[in-house]
């Protein structure tokens, strides 16, 4: 029991939180991710490092910083450092998890956030593009991703362009591109489920609905054709804690959870 009412966004935080293991490190940027994280680490991983793209290494954040290069990212840290540095770090494994977004993702959780449309040169829609996504999702050992408004135009069946790699063509696709091995997505969180991936056919795999949401609502929302785990779990609300931690904590000048 929650007590109140939550918004979509706060469960997806919350589901996002619980994704995440204490004394392991996270590569985030800002914005939900970045609120799961401080909300994992105020609840259920305390040991958690929370590390920036722009260099900030294991900040004490007192509240929601509102980019990678926000002074708070840099807070009490135990080092301010370079985004090459960041990168090395992935590159040698010490970063377990990166959080990433997209406009569309398929079935191998290969993300696209760059345009829209057949023609690179001139796209339907160019969005910004890959950032620090495309090294993120290469490198860490686990990508966790975030995606709200699931619908079929941006769950299909093939991304417009690959920004970010996950598992490519299916198993093995990422070792002969050359990417580590055991490395790839593990979680897709978004308005209507949690998905983790097949461990043979590395394919989006269904294994909780939100309250309210059925398995073919899943379906119908998805552009293509999902794995479904044998036992499907409905996910936990948020708790009053949680919610008093995101609001009071977090974020208490509602930039991403207006105060209701």
């Amino acid at each position: 029991m929650t007590g109140r009412e939550y918004t979509l966004r706060e469960l997806m935080t919350v589901i996002a939180a619980k994704q995440l293991e204490d004394n392991k490190a996270v590569a985030v940027g800002t914005g939900l991710p970045l609120a799961a994280a401080m909300l994992a680490q105020k609840t259920l991983a305390p040991n958690l490092l929370i590390v920036f793209e722009a260099g900030g290494v294991a900040p004490q954040l007192q509240t929601l910083p509102i980019s990678v290069g926000d002074s708070r990212t840099i807070h009490r840290a135990l080092m301010c450092t370079t985004l090459i540095d960041i990168m090395d770090m992935m590159r040698r494994g010490y970063i377990d998890y990166a959080f990433l977004g997209g406009a569309q993702i398929d079935k191998y959780g290969n993300l696209n956030s760059t345009m829209i449309g057949n023609d690179y040169e001139k796209p339907k829609v160019r969005f910004p593009g890959s950032g620090g996504a495309n090294d993120f999702g290469s490198l860490a050992w686990e990508t966790m991703i975030i995606m709200d408004r699931h619908g079929p135009r941006r769950f299909v069946e093939n991304v417009d362009y690959i920004t970010t790699p996950g598992f490519l063509t299916g198993p093995n696709a990422r070792e002969e591109a050359g990417l580590s091995p055991g490395t790839g997505p593990s979680r897709v969180i978004t308005d209507l489920c949690l998905f983790d991936f097949h461990p043979e056919t590395k394919i989006m795999r269904l294994i909780a609905t939100h309250p309210g949401i059925t398995v073919d609502d899943v379906k119908k929302a998805t552009g293509f054709e999902i794995e479904v785990a044998d036992k499907i779990e409905v996910s936990t609300p948020p708790t009053l804690e949680d919610l008093r931690i995101l609001h009071e904590v977090i974020d208490p000048d509602g930039r991403i959870f207006p105060t209701k």
